[in-house]
C-alpha cells in the first residue's frame, strides 16, 4: 500500500514535469519566431474598415520595431488590440487638470475637461481634444457585436468608442489607461 503512494507521487512529479517541459519549449517557440511581413511592413495595424481620420505615415514602424520600444504590456493593448483589467489603470483614477497622450505617437488625445467617471474601470472621455486626433475603425472582433475601435495616428489600438456617454457629445471614449500617460497643467 505504501509502495502505491510512493509510485502515484512520482507518477505525478513526472507528469507535472513534462507539462512543465512542454510550456517552456511552446514559450520559446513563440518567442523565438521568425519575422513575419506583418514585423517588417511599416502599416498600421489591418482589421474593419476606417471610419473617420488618417494614419500619419511617418510615425509608421514595424511591429518589430514597436516591440523595441513598447514594454510587452503596452505591446500587448497597443499593437495585439488587447484590454486591460478594469479598474487597474492608474489614469482611471487620474483627477488632475491636464492632458493625455498617446503612448505610441506622443500625441495628445484628450483633455481632463473631457474626462468623466462611467463607472466601467477604464479612462471615459466624451471627446478627443479635437476632431483629427483619433482614428475610428469598424471592429468585428466579437461576433453579433459591432463595436468602434478608436486608434492614433500611428495605428495604436486605444480602446472603442461607444453611444452611451454624456452630453453635450453622447460619447464615451472608454480608453486603456497603459496606452496613454498624462501631463498636468503647469501651476
Amino acid at each position: 500500500m505504501k509502495q502505491e503512494g510512493i509510485i502515484h507521487k512520482r507518477n505525478i512529479s513526472l507528469i507535472l514535469f513534462v507539462i512543465c517541459v512542454g510550456l517552456g519549449v511552446t514559450a520559446l517557440i513563440f518567442l523565438h519566431r521568425p519575422p513575419t511581413p506583418q514585423d517588417t511592413e511599416m502599416t498600421a495595424p489591418a482589421a474593419g474598415k476606417i471610419i473617420y481620420g488618417t494614419f500619419d505615415n511617418s510615425k509608421l514602424k514595424t511591429n518589430a520595431q514597436w516591440e523595441k520600444i513598447l514594454t510587452p504590456e503596452q505591446y500587448s493593448i497597443l499593437r495585439a488590440g488587447g484590454t486591460e483589467v478594469p479598474f487597474s489603470g492608474k489614469l482611471d483614477y487620474e483627477k488632475r487638470s491636464g492632458t493625455y497622450y498617446s503612448v505610441g505617437c506622443n500625441e495628445p488625445i484628450f483633455r481632463s475637461e473631457q474626462k468623466y467617471d462611467s463607472g466601467t474601470g477604464w479612462p471615459s472621455f466624451w471627446a478627443p481634444i479635437n476632431p483629427t486626433a483619433l482614428i475610428l475603425r469598424e471592429d468585428d472582433s466579437i461576433a453579433g457585436q459591432p463595436r468602434v475601435e478608436v486608434l492614433d495616428k500611428c495605428g495604436d489600438h486605444l480602446g472603442h468608442v461607444f453611444d452611451d456617454g454624456p452630453q453635450p457629445t453622447g460619447k464615451r471614449y472608454c480608453m486603456n489607461s497603459i496606452a496613454m500617460y498624462f501631463v498636468p497643467d503647469k501651476k
